[in-house]
């Protein structure tokens, strides 16, 4: 893999290569499981096309699919159960 820059999953560091979706970054990473939604199902990469939401993740306090957001070097990422103030 030819690493372009650094995101941040849950506090832990995370390479990605240029034009990746955060879901196909961690997916690179062999990270599967997102953390669990507000009914507390398992969130996960799915569709890839953003049609299920099974993979919502928070992205700077805001709720968006994995599998349509660009990944940038220093984004933090957090699961939607994880409190915002760790973000």
């Amino acid at each position: 893999m030819t690493t372009v820059g650094i995101f941040f999953w849950r506090g832990a560091e995370v390479p990605f290569r240029a034009g990746e979706s955060i879901a196909a970054a961690l997916a690179g990473s062999n990270i599967h499981g997102f953390g669990k939604d507000p009914a507390g199902s398992q969130t996960r990469y799915f569709c890839g096309i953003g049609a299920c939401q099974c993979c919502l993740v928070r992205v700077d306090g805001r709720a968006t699919e994995a599998c349509l957001e660009p990944v940038y070097d220093g984004m933090v990422v957090m699961a939607l159960e994880d409190d915002d103030a760790r973000s």
